[in-house]
């Protein structure tokens, strides 16, 4: 049957239904092969011509929850992210906490002087004698993607900031570099441009192996918002406290008595969290 379903993703094409990908997306997410195969077992007698890819996103989901909770957590990291919104903001403080487990030095939110004008940089990332100034494009639909004009754009800002910082003194033998992050994709011509003026580009899956998605997983920083005994409002509220990670959450525990758990309620999202931070691929 899956052969012969045809199923519309997020951009609107339309493509035949590949339980395969299912299978990948579930098993990035550490969930054993049984539970896998049973999961697939219950999606395919239900899917049906014009079926979106996030409606069968949403049955695994929510038979993966039933079963186990931290892979369903991890599986749903690119959902997860998307709801760091409705602005940036939180997504900006993610990408700095996810460099930062990768071994940058970070600061958000600096602005810094350029030869013609000041300019806010999202995140400035350092290591050794290199400096990234980076610059955070958030989406919170899968179907959005970063178009040429952001590359554009960013290109000229480094350039003002590069060529006032390297006649400081105090940069004399710091090399720079640009880096635009989006959580969901960049157009063609966004890469080939990108690519071509010496900008580090990162999106979800791209560089191949080494995308966003690669570098959370590699690090294991996951959102609050991936935690699955937390509603919307619980999430938005545990946000709006600077707490953009599991692991910011599980050091600051009691801000949940604030949103209304006690403490038996908050015992399942101890749980949770402890065995998504402890689970392996």
């Amino acid at each position: 049957m899956s052969n012969n379903v045809v199923v519309k993703k997020a951009s609107g094409e339309k493509e035949a239904f590949d339980p395969d990908k299912l299978r990948n997306s579930m098993k990035r997410a550490g969930t054993p092969d049984d539970i896998t195969d049973q999961i697939i077992d219950e999606i395919l007698p239900q899917l049906q011509d014009g079926m979106t890819t996030k409606e069968i996103y949403k049955k695994a989901f929510g038979m993966l929850r039933k079963r186990r909770r931290a892979n369903a957590a991890r599986y749903s990291l690119k959902k997860a992210i998307m709801e760091l919104g409705p602005t940036g903001y939180p997504f900006e403080h993610f990408v700095a906490q996810v460099l930062a487990h990768n071994g940058f030095h970070v600061d958000v939110g600096q602005v810094l002087q350029g030869k013609c004008v000041t300019h806010e940089i999202d995140v400035i990332a350092t290591s050794n004698n290199t400096q990234y100034l980076v610059e955070c494009k958030y989406y919170n639909s899968q179907g959005k993607y970063a178009n040429v004009r952001v590359p554009l754009y960013i290109r000229s800002r480094v350039n003002d900031i590069v060529e006032y910082r390297e006649k400081l003194h105090e940069f004399k033998d710091m090399r720079f570099f640009g880096w635009v992050v989006t959580n969901t994709r960049f157009t063609e011509d966004a890469m080939n441009y990108g690519r071509c003026a010496g900008l580090n580009m990162l999106s979800w899956n791209i560089p191949r192996g080494k995308g966003l998605k690669d570098m959370v997983e590699k690090a294991g920083v996951y959102p609050v918002t991936v935690i699955t005994n937390l509603n919307k409002k619980q999430k938005e509220y545990i946000l709006s406290k600077d707490i953009v990670l599991c692991k910011q959450l599980r050091e600051n525990i009691e801000i949940l008595h604030e949103v209304g758990f006690t403490d038996k309620s908050l015992k399942k999202v101890v749980d949770e969290i402890d065995e998504l931070l402890n689970s392996k691929d």
